[in-house]
Parts: structure tokens; C-alpha cells; sequence
């Protein structure tokens, strides 16, 4: 999916959410008519797709720089983007008929109804793409991927364990997943079963870009397409959706490496 699609259709489900607002006509809105009410929701849920869209992209930027968990880097940007949102938001219900909230009880109220909304808006974008957005793909320059979107055009070195692969699966192999005296070959085509040792599958892998990040994965270094932190825990997206675990003892090596 192309960036350009990817942000045509979140735009779609934008208006479609801003439609489903009008008729529901929260916050004392439902008073107003119909019509009024989609001229006000839906401009105001594109409106915030677009302030809360770059500062989510952002903060998973951000969060990939400084080696942050991505989950907190969106909810801070949730809370500095809901500040300029609820002044468009006051502007938009005023049309300029009245003043600034003359408290901070009537201010806080006013962020507090758009965060419910923007921080509902938010969760969504970050479901669909949040971990990827604006992540270094390892395997592939550095060069970032706005979209959160997995590399496909990965070339893996032709190898004696590719031999072992079925030909339905193809040659783009992502990772290997140990299961009891099975290894598990993931391309971006499916899965199979080899009966064989790990260590073996890996030693018929020398030459072909990759590592054993867990006792039971090696991962193709040209698959990644995320890194995932949770405190201490680290996981690789890889392309074709799976999430790789990454052993304690492990990820100094890979940080040498440069894959995370």
C-alpha cells in the first residue's frame, strides 16, 4: 500500500466517523440540525486528522531516536496535539461570537471533550500503523518508511536450506522459528515445517544477512521493518506482520549490528 492510498482511505474513515458523530450529536450538538451538524463534525475530524496524523509520526520518529517505548510517545503527542485542536474546536463553536474561557475549569473542559474524541482518533491511527511510522528499516539504508508500511522487495542469497523450501513459499524468506525438532521457514508467502535443527538451518544460511536474535528466531535482516520496545522487552516487526522476540543477551549485538 502506497503512502498516498494509505492516507486516502484514513481520510474515508475520517469522514465516515464525522458522519457518524453528526448523527449522533455529542457534547449538546444533536440540537442543532442535521445538516449543521455534518458542516461541524466532519470538517472538524479531518481537521484533526491532520494536526494529530504529523505529531503521531513524530513521536514514533522520536521515539525510534531516543530508544523510547512507542505507545507513551503517542499519548504525550496525543496531549500537545489536543491543545491546538481545542482552539480550533472553541473557534469553530464560537464562529466568533464569543470569548476565551474566562477559567481554567471552563478551558480544562473544553480539552477534556476534544481529548475523548482526538485521543479515540489517535488510537485508531495508531492500531493501523503507529509502530512502523517513521522507523528506520534495517536491511534497507536506514531510510525511513512515513507510512509504517513492511518492505517486500527483500532479495535473500541463494542458500543451501533455500533448496528445503517449497516452491509455494518462494524465496523471500523472513525469518526461521523453532517448533520441538522443526524449524518453521516464514516468507512472504507463508509458512512450512522443516525437520531439521535450528542451528543447522542457520549454519546452511552462511552468507545470507541475518541473525539469531532469540533462541528459537533468526531473522533475515532485510525483514525488519519496526523495532518495538516495551521497557525492557524488544520485538522486531517484520514484514509479513510477524513480531520476533529479542533475548536479553541479544540486543547489544544487535544494536552493534545497527539493527535497532
Amino acid at each position: 500500500m502506497s503512502t498516498v492510498r494509505q492516507i486516502l482511505i484514513e481520510l474515508a474513515v475520517m469522514v465516515a466517523i464525522g458522519i457518524v458523530l453528526a448523527l449522533i450529536g455529542p457534547f449538546g450538538s444533536f440540537a442543532a440540525s442535521f445538516g449543521w451538524r455534518l458542516l461541524y463534525w466532519v470538517p472538524l475530524i479531518v481537521a484533526g486528522y491532520l494536526i494529530y496524523r504529523p505529531i503521531g509520526a513524530a513521536a514514533s520518529w522520536l521515539g525510534h531516536r531516543l530508544q523510547l517505548p512507542i505507545g507513551p510517545m503517542w499519548v504525550a503527542a496525543t496531549l500537545v496535539a489536543t491543545v491546538p485542536m481545542t482552539v480550533l474546536v472553541w473557534a469553530a463553536s464560537c464562529s466568533g461570537t464569543c470569548k476565551a474561557p474566562e477559567t481554567i475549569d471552563r478551558a480544562l473542559m473544553w480539552y477534556g471533550q476534544v481529548l475523548v474524541i482526538g485521543g479515540a482518533v489517535t488510537l485508531l491511527l495508531y492500531l493501523r500503523s503507529p509502530r512502523g511510522a517513521g522507523a528506520p528499516s534495517p536491511g534497507h539504508g536506514g531510510a525511513s518508511n512515513p507510512a509504517g508500511e513492511p518492505a517486500v522487495d527483500i532479495v535473500v542469497p541463494r542458500s543451501p536450506f533455500m533448496d528445503r523450501l517449497p516452491p509455494h513459499l518462494g524465496t523471500t524468506l523472513i525469518a526461521l522459528e523453532m517448533e520441538d525438532h522443526y524449524v518453521r521457514a516464514h516468507t512472504m508467502l507463508g509458512s512450512d515445517l522443516i525437520l531439521m535443527r535450528m542451528r543447522d538451518a542457520i549454519a546452511e544460511l552462511a552468507g545470507v544477512p541475518g541473525m539469531q536474535v532469540h533462541r528459537s528466531w533468526w531473522v533475515a535482516q532485510a525483514a525488519v521493518a519496526a523495532v518495538e520496545r516495551d521497557g525492557r522487552n524488544v520485538r522486531l516487526e517484520l514484514a509479513n506482520g510477524l513480531r520476533a522476540p529479542v533475548s536479553r543477551e541479544r540486543v547489544a549485538a544487535l544494536r552493534e549490528a545497527g539493527w535497532i
